[in-house]
């Protein structure tokens, strides 16, 4: 019997101490997703001004001196790489989708303890601030995974037609090389 109550006593021990850094991470998600907002408003702009910052990011490397050998595989290796940097940048908002109701339910059941623990020592004014905590813990996880879900539906749409214009660039590209490599050859044949 000691030995159950021992383990339940660690396991309080545990769980008290994660209540400061799931709050610590509740606060950090809320400031990221400001951050990340504002940076999601600017790419708005200027998307709606005509300006696509992957897509002219991607123009500046294709155009940069190449291989001449080779040159399907570079521009493969090229558009993968920038369609892996986009992929990437999906992956922090889908972070913040699964963790914020995971943290949000943390920071309600481990101050639904402290409250139960205070109700049962008849420390009601404790029991309220705990319960308050919970409640409030749990509103701002789902409402930063809420705001990202919305963010991210909005972000892969972009991403999509971004990667849709690298592969037409690079299709070009390729088709341009082609025929600079043909009008050579023709050129060759006709002073011969």
């Amino acid at each position: 019997m000691n030995i159950l109550a021992g383990l339940e006593t660690f396991l309080y021990v545990i769980s008290s101490a994660l209540f400061y850094p799931v709050i610590a991470g509740l606060v950090l998600l809320t400031f990221w997703i400001v951050i990340f907002l504002g940076g999601f408003l600017r790419e708005y702009i200027e998307r709606r001004q005509g300006h696509y910052l992957a897509v002219e990011r991607y123009k500046t490397v294709i155009s940069s001196p190449a291989v001449d050998t080779n040159l399907d595989l570079h521009l493969e290796r090229l558009l993968q790489k920038a369609e892996l940097d986009l992929i990437k940048s999906l992956d922090q908002i889908r972070f913040v989708i699964r963790v914020g109701p995971a943290l949000g339910l943390m920071g309600t059941l481990i101050p639904m303890g402290i409250a139960l623990s205070a109700l049962a020592q008849g420390d009601m004014p404790k029991m309220a601030g705990s319960m308050v905590t919970a409640f409030t813990t749990v509103v701002v996880g789902l409402a930063c995974s809420v705001i990202a879900y919305i963010l991210s539906l909005i972000k892969e749409k972009w991403v999509r037609a971004d990667m849709r214009e690298m592969e037409y660039l690079t299709e070009l590209m390729l088709r341009n090389a082609k025929l600079e490599g043909a009008n050579e050859i023709f050129e060759e044949t006709q002073t011969i």
